[in-house]
């Protein structure tokens, strides 16, 4: 079967064999096989001015470690735009530990675009003109520092490809997904039917649909309750769903 290109990952990074393995494993590999996905990688030290290939330098005012510069980072963003002929509506994300934290919102709405163009920064960030410049958002993946934004990058691609229609079996087996819906997966099992005395809901095995679909709603708003309940304050909950929600709270506080 063939399908047409729905995606384009531009990655600008000074480490591109950082992807190799990513790259050709489980679903973005399939992705991009069936040519549903491109990833193109660039190097930011073949846009360097001198013979070193230097991408960074020391901070001015002091202080320790190195700073990426802008020069590099401002043509490669430049070569790529002109090379895949984007337009200026094309998201430049610079990822960063500063940056908006990535949810399945903002991954859906990158999704929808044709080209995303990622700039991995390293050392001790970038140069704040290409903060002001050249990105048009910034995104983080958590509260916490790693080594440069390669890792990040591959999140984002891997939690935008498997949106994209074709690239997981069925894109219906996405709907589900924590946080799509506004909450925590359910519980899920697969055979066998009794496991070490651990035994599948018998809900699950009734083949009654209706009832299945209730009792996992139910157990989504008591997972959502017990580990992230921050998230119930956004959803979108019916009346009865509310009423089970404080019934929750309620048994829970009886018991503490």
């Amino acid at each position: 079967m063939a399908w047409a290109v729905a995606m384009r990952f531009h990655v600008l990074t000074i480490f591109p064999g950082m992807f190799d393995g990513p790259l050709s494993e489980s679903i973005i590999a399939r992705a991009i096989e069936r040519g549903l996905v491109e990833v193109n990688l660039h190097d930011i030290r073949d846009f360097a001015k001198d013979r070193h290939r230097s991408v960074d330098d020391y901070p001015y005012g002091g202080g320790y470690g190195m700073v990426m510069k802008p020069e590099p980072i401002f043509d490669a963003v430049r070569s790529v735009s002109t090379e895949a002929s984007l337009g200026d509506s094309v998201p430049v994300i610079l990822l960063t530990p500063q940056g908006t934290p990535l949810t399945q919102p903002i991954a859906e709405h990158l999704a929808t675009y044709e080209d995303l163009v990622m700039i991995c920064g390293r050392y001790e960030g970038v140069d704040e003109r290409v903060r002001e410049r050249v990105a048009t958002c910034e995104l983080s993946i958590g509260d916490y520092v790693l080594s440069g934004g390669e890792l990040a990058a591959m999140i984002v691609i891997d939690a935008v490809t498997r949106l994209i229609p074709g690239a997981v079996g069925s894109i219906e087996s996405t709907e589900d997904d924590s946080f799509s819906t506004g909450l925590l997966q359910f519980p899920q099992y697969t055979r066998p039917h009794v496991y070490e005395d651990c035994e599948v809901p018998e809900v699950l095995l009734s083949g009654n649909h209706a009832e299945i679909e209730r009792w996992r709603r139910r157990e989504s708003l008591r997972r959502t309750l017990e580990r992230r309940p921050e998230l119930l304050g956004h959803a979108d909950l019916t009346e009865e769903e509310r009423e089970f929600v404080e019934a929750l709270r309620e048994e829970r506080d009886s018991t503490n």
